[in-house]
């Protein structure tokens, strides 16, 4: 048995690309950033499309009530002119006095209202209400000097005619014209203003989200963070604890070996001056060596103990091997659970030793063939063995022995079948069992 600790790789002191930023957590922050950017320029131009509503709104009133007043002096100062050309009354002319000086004072703040900057229909609409407006003060100015005169038909004619009717519709058409503008541009702002507040909240969404997204991935590779240093903490713990480990599984091999020594020396002594008992002495002492070289097999490394099937053959034949006893072993890479070196390993000296005493091997020029292959999640194995052409054909035994009552057991033990033939020049056997579920 051994035991192997694994070791992170990299552990002790991070690497610096441990402790740098993923490309991941880059890419986020980044989106994060970008969004935070795009969120604060949709606020500036939210307030910044709200403020132009709000200047609309104050440039528009402030317009339309001009406007209101514009038209309102007028029509006050016609209505005192046409008192004071009915009756001759003076005290007519005072609502006609405050209208015209009404009148020129709304038309100063309308110009400062509007600005010298004017697209070219709002300009043209400002004369327009500047030369009718003009021309309406002009006709009842005309009217009142005719009344103060006494020259009432020359008045009365005026009054009548059609110049003052047509300035007074004019000048209510070209402000009309001008109120509709202002209203199309203060709605145009507040629509504006709409569309930018309707995208705040999606985007404060997203950016919520993207930060929440920021949050748990910083929360990950923190606790990642902890982790690798937690582990780079006990790296040093884990390597003493690896070695202790490794110590204690060679004393264990060592002590196994010590063991199998001990069982070899008394069995040998067991036969000792017993000529009759020497020859299954003999054979146990072999059965056992084949134990031994068969934990010799598994003491590879690795997570699992596992055995190299080319390995194990090697060594089960090596001691057997001469000039004069050729074998051929051929095969790919097959690999078995260390549970299997035990069985297969005692079924093999079985074979080798049965070669050495009535098969291939028994006389000299006899050869051992054996080939292995693995399909799937199984394993194949073909022992066949061919006798020098000046050996006896080989005999079936009568009665089945120790050995094929190994056999027996073995082939439990692997989970598969082992079967036995006799050919013409020798034994064939062919082995059939099932790999462990991870090979």
């Amino acid at each position: 048995m051994k035991w192997n600790f694994e070791v992170p790789a990299g552990s002790g002191a991070l690497r610096w690309w441990q402790k740098a930023p993923r490309i991941p957590t880059l890419l986020l922050f980044g989106v994060v950033a970008l969004a935070l950017l795009g969120t604060f320029a949709l606020i500036l131009t939210t307030v910044e499309a709200e403020r132009t509503q709000r200047q609309q709104a104050v440039r528009t009133g402030a317009i339309l009530e001009s406007l209101d007043q514009i038209v309102r002096s007028t029509m006050s100062g016609e209505t005192g002119q046409r008192g004071y050309f009915i009756t001759s009354d003076e005290r007519y002319l005072a609502p006609y006095n405050e209208g015209k000086a009404s009148y020129g004072v709304q038309m100063a703040n309308l110009r400062e209202q509007l600005g010298t900057d004017l697209p070219p229909e709002q300009a043209e609409l400002l004369a327009d209400i500047d030369r009718l407006g003009d021309a309406k003060w002009a006709e009842m100015a005309g009217v009142i000097e005719l009344v103060g005169q006494r020259r009432i038909p020359e008045a009365h004619a005026r009054v009548l005619s059609d110049e003052g009717q047509l300035a007074m519709s004019g000048l209510r058409r070209a402000v009309a014209e001008l109120e509709a503008i202002e209203q199309v541009r203060l709605a145009q702002a507040v629509e504006r203003a709409a569309a930018a507040e309707a995208k705040i909240l999606p985007s404060l969404a997203a950016l919520f989200v993207v930060i929440i997204c920021a949050l748990a991935l910083g929360l990950w590779q923190a606790i990642r963070k902890a982790e690798a240093e937690a582990l780079a903490a006990n790296a040093a713990v884990i390597a003493e604890a690896r070695d202790r480990a490794d110590i204690l599984a060679k004393e264990l091999n060592h002590r196994v070996k010590n063991l199998f020594a001990v069982i070899l020396a008394i069995v040998k002594m067991s036969a000792r001056g017993d000529k009759a008992a020497a020859p299954a002495v003999d054979r146990i002492a072999k059965r056992i060596h084949a134990l031994v070289t068969s934990h010799e097999v598994t003491q590879g490394s690795g997570k699992d103990q596992t055995v190299d099937f080319a390995d194990l053959i090697a060594k089960v034949i090596a001691p057997y091997r001469s000039s004069s006893e050729r074998c051929d072993l051929s095969g790919g890479e097959l690999v078995l659970p260390g549970r299997h070196a035990v069985p297969l390993g005692l079924v093999l000296h079985e074979l080798v030793t049965n070669a050495v005493k009535y098969g291939a091997w028994a006389h000299p020029g006899g050869l051992v063939q054996v080939q292995w292959s693995r399909e799937g999640n199984r394993a194949k194995v073909l022992w066949e063995e061919t006798a020098a052409d000046t050996a006896p054909p080989a005999a079936e035994p009568g009665s089945e022995g120790f050995g094929s009552a190994l056999i027996r057991s073995s082939e439990r033990q692997l989970g598969g079948t082992i079967t036995r033939r006799f050919a013409e020049r020798g034994i064939v056997v062919e082995m059939d069992f099932l790999l462990a579920d991870n090979q």
